[in-house]
């Protein structure tokens, strides 16, 4: 699947530590768009018609193997057919020996050759991993990203609300610091985002009345980290006294960015809330979620009404412990 992103096959190169055979020209000028990995099997014995010049191209002991039987007639009709169609790259497995005649039609028709002490498989797995992270689709959101009990946390909100305060408290507290005011979303998964800081300001907070600092010189690298999931979404919001806020616990509100849908809540900021508590107790609230308890479910069963629980309003993919 092409993106509209890239990887830079010097990125790659770095990444993986892969030996360099053949490289046509600069490997930062030469680029990856398609997150898909294909192990040329059926190609080499000369079935294309399914088959995506986009995708990087991983050769392992199979194909080695089949290669080894062909003579050399047939070897050349084989590797002409493959190189001519000119993918981003062929990457050799197992640190397998590369025939000449294969770095010939690498140069020939200018594809990238490389190799790999790895097994097959397991290189496939962090390739295919590495490649859904780096061209993920990805969008930006104003916002503070922290990790709390392990917990990925994006907090929302309008500006001067508090975010980048709440933070700091949380940072001080023993939790650690990903984004303050942009947070790079990527979704990695079908069910997963991923949440980073741009590079250029990464660890940078804003604070009203002292200015910029860098969390990562005052509180040590111990309270900043690179990225983190996304578990859960708080949106921080002026306490308005007319509004209604869910007060037990029983609406599972969720958000949805990139297609996927995260739990979220809404706290309302009014003076005298320790926001850094209620933020800590959230997270920890939410993980109990995913393990299958819920507190307000809990509670009214034990009150006896279990008829004003919705069983669809469950954690998706967990398991209620009191069924």
């Amino acid at each position: 699947m092409k993106t509209d992103f890239s990887v830079s096959l010097a990125k790659i190169i770095n990444e993986f530590s892969l030996e360099k055979i053949y490289i046509p020209g600069e490997p930062e000028d030469i680029l990856v768009t398609s997150v898909e990995v294909n192990r040329p099997g059926l190609p080499l014995a000369g079935h294309y018609e399914f088959f995506d010049s986009e995708r990087i191209q991983i050769i392992g002991k199979s194909e080695e193997s089949y290669l080894s039987e062909l003579d050399l007639e047939q070897l050349d009709a084989c590797l002409d057919a493959f190189f001519s169609r000119t993918p981003p790259m062929v990457i050799i497995s197992r640190g397998l020996e590369i025939p000449q005649k294969m770095c010939d039609y690498a140069q020939k028709y200018s594809v990238p050759l490389l190799r790999t002490d790895d097994s097959t498989s397991g290189f496939l797995s962090s390739l295919i991993a590495f490649l859904n992270v780096q061209l993920a689709p990805r969008i930006t959101r104003h916002g503070v990203l922290v990790e709390v009990y392990g917990e990925g946390v994006l907090l929302l909100g309008e500006s001067g609300v508090g975010k980048s305060e709440t933070a700091i408290e949380l940072v001080k507290r023993g939790h650690r610091l990903i984004a303050d005011d942009a947070v790079e979303l990527r979704r990695v998964s079908s069910k997963s985002l991923v949440g980073s800081s741009p590079e250029n300001i990464r660890h940078f907070i804003e604070l009203r009345g002292i200015g910029i600092i860098n969390a990562s010189r005052i509180f040590g690298a111990g309270a900043v980290k690179l990225t983190e999931k996304i578990d859960m979404i708080i949106k921080l919001e002026p306490w308005d006294a007319d509004k209604v806020y869910d007060r037990m616990g029983l609406e599972n509100e969720k958000t949805e960015i990139l297609g996927i849908k995260i739990p979220s809540l809404t706290i309302p900021v009014k003076p005298g809330r320790n926001l850094a508590v209620i933020i800590e107790v959230a997270a920890m609230n939410n993980r109990q979620k995913k393990m299958g308890y819920n507190a307000a479910h809990d509670l009214l069963k034990k009150l006896g009404m279990s008829d004003a629980i919705d069983d669809s309003d469950t954690t998706e993919g967990n398991v209620d412990v009191y069924k």
